[in-house]
């Protein structure tokens, strides 16, 4: 068995290598790496694999009983042109299963980011090799600045009128990949991954006054106001339109879908918001 995972060096592919390691030998574990030089600590085979240099991918695919896509980062059309090139690259190397990294309800989802994951999953589905996708709901790790922000001003304000998501940890994402790579019986199989609870960003401030001790409240403000203030964070341009997106994703209430997914297959429940709010905390 060869189980190559791209983006290896990255926060959700170091995660997946180690808990690969925990579950079957270092020989049968590839990184596909922009820069294998950065790989050097991973214990593992790693092979240059530039997404932007589709010419390195059959060879760093080579042998792959099953690959891993971890999606990029980036804007619509880099992404998608970094993906289809991943695909491609795929079944000219022979590789027997697909699994990729894609978003809750990809396939349905107004959310701007399902524009990168929907034409993905399409293309996989095309090659006719059987896949494996890991549709992950929001990551707790994302909203990191909502935690810093409200304990240096004791509020949460945003757009999301309410709504609520099933995030869960990356650390958690990680080990359902793992667990995932190393079984049998995901043939083309569609995971919904995130927590079995729901949560507002209510529940965000109410999780950090209790961490913290600190008075903590959450506002309702407008999209446009969302935008300044992001924009006035420091916030990149194009992640201020993702985020305030986010927020009206869940003013629609579709990333409102806990599911027992994640909890079967990591064999153990989620961290929870409290858990990973009393970590960032202290």
């Amino acid at each position: 068995m060869t189980i190559v995972v791209t983006g290896a060096t990255g926060q959700l592919g170091r995660l997946i290598v180690k808990h690969l390691l925990e579950r079957v030998p270092s020989s049968e574990v590839v990184g596909s790496v922009r820069d294998p030089r950065k790989g050097a600590d991973l214990g593992i085979e790693v092979r240059h694999g530039d997404f932007d240099q589709p010419e390195t991918l059959p060879a760093a695919f080579a042998g792959a009983d099953k690959l891993l896509i971890i999606s990029t980062a980036g804007d619509d059309s880099v992404r998608l042109r970094q993906h289809t090139a991943a695909v491609e690259a795929a079944k000219a190397a022979g590789v027997k299963h697909i699994l990729y990294t894609s978003l809750t309800a990809a396939d349905t989802s107004g959310i701007a980011l399902a524009n990168t994951h929907r034409p993905t999953e399409e293309a996989i589905r095309a090659t006719g090799i059987p896949f494996t996708f890991l549709r992950n709901n929001w990551y707790f790790e994302n909203d990191l600045g909502t935690v810093a922000g409200a304990l240096a001003t004791g509020t949460i304000a945003n757009s999301s009128q309410g709504g609520r998501f099933a995030p869960a940890a990356r650390e958690d994402y990680a080990r359902a990949a793992a667990v995932v790579l190393t079984t049998e019986g995901h043939e083309n199989a569609v995971y919904e991954l995130g927590g079995p609870v729901s949560y507002s960003y209510a529940d965000w401030a109410s999780a950090i006054a209790e961490a913290s001790g600190k008075e903590i409240t959450y506002q309702e403000i407008t999209p446009e106001q969302a935008t300044a203030g992001l924009t006035a964070a420091g916030v990149p341009e194009h992640m201020v339109g993702l985020i305030v997106d986010f927020y009206a994703t869940l003013a629609r209430g579709e990333m409102d879908v806990p599911r027992e997914d994640l909890r079967k297959l990591i064999g153990r429940d989620p961290v929870s918001l409290k858990e990973f709010v009393a970590s960032a905390v202290n």
